[in-house]
């Protein structure tokens, strides 16, 4: 089970797509954002290594955005 809240997934759907999601499509939809946010803060996390620093920046989740598939 994702830990992303199954209500906040279902407001995003309906304020951006205006539709309604089932339960167990919003289930889905937080478990896939959050292996998604996994590998950008994985890859963000290197990016700031990188430059030796320990705080994320916007520019390093922005260069991780662009590596992941």
């Amino acid at each position: 089970m994702a830990s992303l809240p199954k209500e906040a997934i279902k407001k995003l759907i309906k304020k951006y797509a205006k539709a309604n999601i089932t339960d167990t499509g919003a289930d889905e939809l937080a478990k896939i954002l959050e292996d998604k946010a996994k590998a950008i803060s994985r890859l963000a996390v290197e990016n700031a290594k990188k430059d030796n620093r320990s705080k994320i920046t916007r520019e390093d989740i922005t260069k991780a955005l662009l590596e992941i598939d």
